[in-house]
């Protein structure tokens, strides 16, 4: 995959984020003194690449050994915290240029309020001899004494010519043709600044060994955004039943978390002219708080696409 090959290795290798960089930068000329982090921002800005360059310029060939990558959404709860990161965390065993363990917690928004009240007490017992990067898209969603305990960084969704720099160098690297840059600014246009999606997308628009716009605009309608488009489009015409079956198929089937099939809606709403904005925002709003709450997401989100198929009909 491309965009495993060409992840950065380095913080210079970045794409955008000057920001980030030059405050990392200077945290890392003290490695022994780097504390917990928490990065937040919008998927595809580079938070979990930044989090394993972070990690191994600290801990060098003794990476694999010394830290623990977890995805937080897959295990939300109280006894992954307990169990995973309180057993790692607690050993003490120290090699020379070692200066402490890693762990890496990615998408840690979607933990629960107990599991990151547990982290905040191994965080605050285990800080000589452990570090902590913290990853989320939406730092709100995280507590307050874990934000107060971080240097908090904020990744800036990526502008499109940075995107588009990037993708010509890599199909340059990989020996696709283009005749313009017209096709690497549709794929931006079609995965809103995250590069990730968009290295992806680019790899499936040029097996031919030619990318052209209509390649892109192809793949792009297959792409997880163009299929969430799709489903709310359908609700807002009133057909219900057709777009509950593609949202069902598309998070069990494909496994979308269900914030980013809300926000992949929101952007299909607000760039829809014809829909009543304020209301279908007040719906998506009142769906992302139940979601937050615990509530089940695909009874959640079957019940907003049913409100959003209302509106089509004047209702309330």
């Amino acid at each position: 995959m491309w965009a495993e090959k060409y992840r950065p290795r380095s913080l210079s290798e970045l794409v955008d984020q000057s920001a980030v960089k030059g405050r990392l930068s200077l945290l890392l000329k003290k490695k022994g003194e780097v504390p917990h982090l928490l990065f937040a921002g919008p998927p595809g800005s580079g938070k979990t690449t930044t989090a394993m360059i972070v990690a191994r310029d600290i801990l060098g060939e003794h990476y694999s050994d010394y830290s623990l990558s977890l995805n937080a959404s897959d295990e939300r709860g109280i006894d992954m915290i307990r169990e995973r990161v309180k057993t790692f965390a607690r050993f003490v065993d120290r090699r020379e240029g070692v200066p402490y363990r890693l762990v890496i917690l990615d998408e840690c928004d979607e933990m629960t309020n107990d599991a990151q009240t547990a982290l905040r007490r191994i965080m605050e017992e285990m800080a000589t001899y452990t570090r902590f990067i913290l990853i989320c898209n939406y730092s709100s969603g995280i507590i307050e004494p874990l934000q107060s305990r971080c240097a908090i960084f904020r990744f800036q969704r990526l502008d499109e010519a940075s995107v588009v720099r990037h993708l010509a160098q890599i199909a340059k690297k990989e020996g696709v043709k283009s005749g313009s840059e017209e096709p690497f600014a549709l794929i931006y246009q079609a995965v809103g600044g995250d590069l990730r999606q968009a290295i992806n997308l680019l790899q499936t628009a040029s097996v031919s060994g030619e990318i052209t716009a209509d390649s892109v605009s192809t793949v792009a309608g297959s792409t997880v955004k163009g299929r969430v488009g799709e489903i709310v489009s359908l609700a807002l015409k009133g057909d219900f039943e057709k777009a509950r079956g593609k949202m069902v198929e598309l998070t069990r089937v494909y496994g979308i978390p269900e914030r980013d099939f809300l926000r992949f809606a929101n952007e299909e709403l607000t760039s829809n002219p014809t829909v009543d904005l304020g209301k279908a925002v007040s719906i998506l709003a009142e769906y992302d708080f139940r979601l937050a709450q615990g509530g089940n997401p695909e009874v959640q989100l079957t019940a907003m696409l049913a409100q959003l198929a209302l509106l089509s009909k004047g209702g309330d």
